[in-house]
């Protein structure tokens, strides 16, 4: 048997991956437009590509740097719920809201991008992390 908190963070994997997708359909065109051989560039500084290309054309790759960076404490505090038989009820009810929270900033993000809208959207991730956090830790302290 395992805990039903592992669906959502399953989703929010398949999700980053989705938008790694969705980065590189965007960017290696952009690249080859932009007069970047891939075959002869060499590794750079970090947002050196912020330079080159359209800033559009990198707003999907931002949203990916974003969900390999808070997400990762996401999937331990889920991993912590499972291991304390928490992953159900109210706590997956809010699991689901996190992904669902990434995945509405990760449209916007890489859309529209209108900053307004996805830090209202980031604020609102972090607080239902924040709660997910709290119960884990309201669960240890109460032995589950």
């Amino acid at each position: 048997m395992h805990s039903p908190i592992l669906a959502p963070m399953v989703a929010l994997v398949a999700w980053t991956l989705v938008m790694l997708v969705w980065l590189m359909a965007i960017r290696l065109p952009a690249l080859k437009q932009a007069g970047i051989d891939m075959s002869r560039a060499r590794g750079g500084r970090p947002g050196i590509l912020d330079t080159m290309l359209d800033e559009k054309k990198q707003w999907p790759a931002h949203n990916y740097i974003h969900l390999v960076e808070q997400p990762t404490l996401f999937y331990a505090i889920c991993v912590a719920l499972a291991l304390l038989d928490q992953g159900g009820g109210f706590n997956l009810a809010l699991a689901w809201a996190y992904v669902g929270l990434r995945v509405l900033h990760s449209i916007v993000q890489a859309t529209f991008n209108k900053v307004a809208v996805r830090f209202s959207l980031f604020v609102l991730s972090t607080l239902v992390l924040m709660a997910l956090t709290l119960h884990a830790g309201m669960a240890l302290v109460h032995g589950g």
